[in-house]
């Protein structure tokens, strides 16, 4: 495995990350340890780069081009004190408004605080000053591309103004050859390489927009997912997909009536989980998943959008689907999303939740120990 080739992988989806949020310009400052960025930044052609010797006058540069541009600008720089040096701009960037996006490339964790050159805490250092402050890990392929993506959308999603410290540590070789180490790893992300929108799509703030494309999607292959919601709401999503004729797979939290009971049982079964591997788009309505089995196959599936409608804020997907997060009250953006009649397209589920439900009935039915004590 090459470290300096998984390193620039690494670099390359950050860097893409940022053009799916209006960034073109970016700024760059000579350096050793910020190689993996700035050859990343060269190699992508939506950028227009600029260059400066001096990290403080690269941070005004920057955000003179936010000023007239509109948009937000990047700046790399290298480790150590180089990234103090963007204390200044990004002050400014918060108080005026522009939008700075600091990408500062640091040592690995284990050259810290041991009196390695050029090493010093960076996760933190700007205090309160960016809007959003996002501590990388070292590259590893343990972590999958989505999780990187998703968070740097999650941060650039919501931005209205300020700046966003991005902290990117990679260790040695930070040179060489470029191989194929990481070439899966990267192509994970599938044809969002070829798309130009953001993997998460994350509205801002509470509200039930209108999702445009509603009329296009629902005449798909469609999976309901319900999690923690009100009884009045439950009742709403069943007739919801029940009219839709996709499948609901609802947690114990989600009081949607349980149309497709014993889910964490038939989700084990081949038959079911082949069946729903056809889905096209996923609809989860309400967060909090507690059962083991829906975890699992949330964690697994793949659909071509993963949606996520619930009125708190923040990602509430530990898989990093692709996809959008919808902040808005449950009945409000049902009302605003109505169900097109249609067949239903799962035939095996029902059956199989059938099935389900009437083992756990004659298990319960059945005289034991447990129904003895029961009675007594």
């Amino acid at each position: 495995m090459s470290v300096s080739a998984f390193n620039r992988r690494w670099a390359a989806v950050i860097l893409e990350a940022l053009t799916r949020h209006g960034v073109r310009h970016i700024c760059i400052a000579p350096g050793s340890r910020s190689t993996p960025l700035t050859l990343a930044a060269a190699e992508n052609s939506t950028f227009i780069h600029h260059t400066h010797f001096d990290e403080r006058g690269l941070g005004h540069l920057a955000l003179g081009l936010a000023k007239v541009s509109k948009q937000p600008v990047a700046v790399i720089v290298t480790s150590g004190t180089a990234v103090a040096n963007l204390y200044p701009a990004l002050i400014e960037a918060g108080l005026t408004g522009e939008k700075l996006i600091l990408l500062t490339a640091d040592r690995p964790p284990e050259l810290i605080d041991c009196g390695a050159n050029q090493a010093i805490r960076q996760p933190g250092m700007f205090a309160s000053h960016p809007t959003h402050s996002i501590s990388l890990p070292r590259p590893t392929q343990d972590i999958p591309a989505r999780w990187l993506v998703s968070t740097i959308d999650h941060a650039l999603g919501t931005l209205h103004a300020g700046g966003v410290h991005i902290n990117c540590p990679f260790a040695e070789p930070l040179y060489g050859e470029m191989d194929d180490t990481g070439l899966s790893w990267q192509q994970r992300l599938g044809d969002w390489w070829q798309d130009d929108k953001p993997w998460l799509r994350e509205a801002p703030r509470l509200e039930s927009e209108k999702q445009r494309d509603w009329f296009f999607w629902r005449q798909k292959r469609g999976v309901v997912v319900a999690g923690r919601m009100s009884a009045e709401e439950g009742k709403k999503v069943a007739l919801w997909a029940q009219t839709l004729g996709w499948p609901l797979i609802g947690d114990v939290l989600s009081q949607t009536g349980q149309p497709l009971p014993c889910a964490d049982l038939w989700l084990g079964n081949a038959k079911a989980t082949s069946e729903l591997q056809q889905a096209q788009i996923v609809v989860q309505l309400g967060s909090s998943l507690t059962g083991k089995r829906l975890l699992q196959w949330q964690a697994s599936c793949e659909p071509e959008e993963y949606w996520i409608v619930d009125d708190i804020e923040g990602r509430l997907d530990p898989a990093h689907h692709r996809g959008r997060r919808l902040i808005a009250n449950i009945a409000d953006w049902l009302e605003l999303h109505p169900a097109e009649k249609r067949q239903p397209w799962c035939v095996e589920i029902p059956r199989l939740a059938e099935q389900a439900m009437q083992a756990v009935i004659a298990r319960r039915d059945a005289f034991g120990e447990a129904q003895l004590a029961h009675r007594i």
